[in-house]
Parts: structure tokens; C-alpha cells; sequence
């Protein structure tokens, strides 16, 4: 029996009730986060380990920010986490389905079966008309069918309707990017629903007016809405891979791919951010979400307009056998046609997560390069600020220790690969009086080589 209750979006005094369905990353910070905005939310996860945590206030992740909030909302009320699909269902007048779209097996399109277990299993508990979010990143195409498996799977008659609203949070800045966004996107198919998502954004609107900022909203149809992460994340990649490919033309011509991105950055066109040449890009989104959208518009029959991103995704792969190669010149090894011989070389490998200030390893290029410096048989040593549990479990064939001056100690070669802030500040005096030999690849392109070598380092950074 239909639940006569209607949505509190109705009433443009009351805020709509909220669930964010899948607890990772992203959903875990959205839930939290739009709880501090004064919305009543609850977080849903059919991990049962994951949801005590959160329940109990232990954050399961690194984020800066995060723990205090998780704290401050679950003893408000206005935040709670559940296994329950029936309570969620019962509760939230907007579900954002916010579950992870990893890259199928084999293959470079998405992994769909999550969002499809998500929205089935919800839409069998509704009993009144709702919104259903998509919040994860997916190809194009994706909205529509999510609709037609509502529609398949809902109780009959109820008109539940799905929108679709892209992320662009940033692990490590995560709260600031949910409560502060750079621009708000999201598409409807009717007034109502329409209306709806302006309600759930109003808080973060209302917080810009009151910090005097604006915060662009992009109302649009679905399928421009799922383009838009996805649009975004190859450019970005794309622009790491271009400053990438120009650091190995630097070296090859004796330039500074350190000054080039600088000259080249100060046109306004351009600009400087994402022109740090380095050991290339990972994490979560990504290397997945360029893959999937080659394969995407393969399937459109658009795939040669894309080609290029093959070729993105190449030159950023190529970055870790290149930084192999560099570590091996500096420890005066030769690389043969099986790369490498390593035997007898100690690296102080600094850094093991796919970014500063995040646990998160998911395909970090620095934890596959010391991979692959240990099958080239050097003695690894990895120390990294939050990521070593992380690390540990999926590269359990390397050495972790929970301190810098273990890591250095008696190291014939130190990698700097993650700009930790704790890196980005070695003194290279103090440091030398720790290592056997005064040896450093910079793969965080973040030192002055000058006064590196002034302290009788050799020195090696990325494209210069």
C-alpha cells in the first residue's frame, strides 16, 4: 500500500530527508557533510564493519576534517548509518546513489553491477514516490537505464523518478569540496524533481551567501550530467599527460620541464595547475574513468575522436618504467633488455599513496614503481605518513617502517615520490647524514636541484 506521506520538498520550510547509498569516499563525506549543512541523513553500506565504525565515530579513512564532523553530526542526531535498505527506504526522500563504478575485468568500459544491486535493492523497499540521485561516475547512457530498473523493480504506481547529480570531490580536500564546490550540476526529468534537488542544494547555497561567495549551478539534461565528471577528468589527465610527455622531451634536450610548465602556465588559457611533471596520475578516478570513456564512445561509434586518451593513458603508464630506469642510473646500474639488476642497492622510498594527505593506494603509480624496483631485487623501504596499513596489505613482498629515520637510515638511494609535506621540507644536509650515499630521485619535482647538489647530492628530478 502506497504511504500517503509526501516529500518534505513540498513544503519549502522543511528540507528533504537524505541517504547516501554506498560509503566509500564519497558517499561517507557527502552524508556527513550535508549533515553539517543541517539536513537529516542517513549513510547506507552492506559493509557491517564499515557502518559500526562510522556509528561508533571512527572515521575507516584518512580525511582532513572528517573525523571531527563524523563526531559533531552523530551526536546532533541528524546523522546516523545503517545496513538496513528497508529503513533507508522508509526514510529519505532523496537516495544518492554514490557506490563504486570500478573498470570491468579485462576490459576498459565500467563495472556497472553495484549501482545495479544499489538501485534494485532500494527500489524494492520504496513504498512512496522518491528521487533517486546518481552521484557515481558512469558512461553516458547510464541515467536512463537506472530509470527503466526503477521502473521494473518499484512497487507499481508509485513514479519514482532518477536524476542525476556528478561529484567532484578531491580525497585530502574532500569536506571543502562537498560544503564549498566550485559549481553545483545536476539534472531532473519534471519540476518536481527539478525542485527537489533545489532543495537539497540549498544549504550549500545558503552557506556561500552567508561567506559572500557564489557557487555556479548548472541545471541540465542526463545525459550532459554524466558527461560532465567524466569530460572533466580526461582533461585533467590529459594536461598531466602533456606536461608528462614534455618532461621526457626535456630531458632528451637538456631543458627544465620545471621552468617550461611555469612559462607556459602564466597564460591564462593554460594555467599552471596540473603542469607538475612527476611519476604520473592514479587514485580511484582517474586512470578507470578515462578508460571508460574511450570505451563509451566506442560504443557510441565515436571511439577514433578518442583515441587520444589511449594514448594519455599510455605516456602516464610509461612514467613508472622510465622512474625505474632513472632510480637504476643513479645507483650506477645498468637497465638490460629485462631492465635492471638491483641486487645490493637500499632505496629510502618515500611516499606510497596516489596523493599527499589521503591512506588511499588505489593504483598508485608510487606504490607500483617500488614494486617494481623490488622485482629488479633492491632492498625497499617504504615509509609513508598514512598509507603504510593500506600498503602493507597489498604489497606485502616490501619493507614498511613508521618512521623517516628508518626508512634513510644507510640508504644508497632515496625515492621523494609523494609531496607529504614532511618530504617537501628534507633538509638535504641533515638527510645526508643519514644515508650511505648521497643519492635522490625527486619524483615530486619539489626540490632545487642546485642547493641539493651544493650538499653533495647527485641529483635526479623528473624532466630536468
Amino acid at each position: 500500500m502506497v504511504n500517503a506521506i509526501q516529500p518534505p520538498s513540498q513544503n519549502t520550510t522543511t528540507r528533504p530527508r537524505i541517504s547516501f547509498l554506498g560509503c566509500g569516499y564519497l558517499g561517507a563525506t557527502y552524508a556527513i557533510c550535508f549533515a553539517e549543512l543541517g539536513y537529516e541523513v542517513v549513510g547506507f553500506d552492506v559493509d557491517a564493519a564499515k557502518i559500526e565504525s562510522f556509528n561508533t565515530g571512527v572515521l575507516p579513512m584518512h580525511e582532513p576534517g572528517l573525523p571531527e564532523l563524523l563526531k559533531k553530526n552523530l551526536e546532533s542526531g541528524r546523522l546516523r548509518f545503517t545496513t538496513d535498505v528497508q529503513a533507508v527506504a522508509d526514510f529519505a526522500d532523496v537516495h544518492f546513489i554514490c557506490v563504486g563504478t570500478p573498470q570491468r575485468k579485462g576490459e576498459h568500459g565500467a563495472d556497472l553491477s553495484y549501482i545495479e544491486t544499489a538501485v534494485v535493492n532500494l527500489s524494492k523497499h520504496l513504498s512512496r514516490k522518491v528521487l533517486i540521485v546518481g552521484k557515481s561516475t558512469v558512461p553516458v547512457g547510464t541515467a536512463q537505464w537506472v530509470q527503466e530498473l526503477v521502473d521494473r523493480h518499484a512497487p507499481e504506481g508509485l513514479g519514482v523518478e532518477v536524476g542525476w547529480s556528478p561529484e567532484f570531490l578531491q580525497e585530502s580536500n574532500a569536506m571543502h569540496d562537498v560544503l564549498r564546490p566550485n559549481r553545483i550540476v545536476y539534472a531532473s526529468q519534471s519540476e518536481w524533481a527539478s525542485q527537489l534537488l533545489k532543495d537539497v542544494h540549498r544549504g550549500i547555497l545558503e552557506l556561500a551567501a552567508v561567506e559572500d561567495r557564489e557557487v555556479p549551478v548548472v541545471e541540465t539534461d542526463l545525459a550532459t550530467a554524466e558527461l560532465v565528471k567524466v569530460a572533466a577528468n580526461a582533461f585533467l589527465a590529459t594536461k598531466i599527460s602533456f606536461i608528462n610527455a614534455m618532461a621526457d622531451l626535456s630531458e632528451a634536450a637538456g631543458a627544465d620541464v620545471v621552468d617550461l610548465a611555469r612559462a607556459i602556465g602564466y597564460d591564462q588559457r593554460i594555467g599552471n595547475r596540473f603542469l607538475r611533471a612527476g611519476i604520473g596520475f592514479g587514485g580511484g578516478c582517474l586512470p578507470k574513468d578515462i578508460r571508460a570513456l574511450s570505451a563509451r564512445a566506442g560504443e557510441l561509434g565515436v571511439g577514433e575522436s578518442f583515441r587520444f586518451l589511449d594514448e594519455v593513458d599510455s605516456v602516464n603508464t610509461r612514467r613508472r618504467t622510465h622512474t625505474v630506469r632513472a632510480v637504476a642510473d643513479l645507483a650506477g646500474r645498468t637497465s638490460g633488455p629485462n631492465g635492471p639488476d638491483l641486487s645490493g642497492v637500499r632505496i629510502a622510498y618515500l611516499g606510497a599513496t596516489f596523493k599527499p594527505d589521503t591512506d588511499d593506494i588505489r593504483d598508485s603509480p608510487a606504490l607500483d614503481i617500488a614494486r617494481r624496483l623490488r622485482s629488479a631485487r633492491a632492498d625497499v623501504v617504504v615509509y609513508d605518513p598514512e598509507g603504510l596499513e593500506n600498503a602493507k596489505a597489498y604489497a606485502p613482498e616490501l619493507s614498511f617502517v613508521k618512521t623517516l629515520a628508518e626508512a634513510v637510515a644507510d640508504a644508497d638511494v632515496v625515492c621523494a615520490m609523494v609531496p607529504w609535506e614532511e618530504f617537501r621540507t628534507l633538509d638535504p644536509e641533515a638527510l645526508g647524514r643519514q644515508v650511505a650515499e648521497r643519492r635522490i630521485l625527486d619524483g615530486m619535482n619539489a626540490f632545487d636541484p642546485e642547493q641539493w647538489r651544493k650538499h653533495g647530492w647527485s641529483y635526479q628530478g623528473i624532466g630536468r
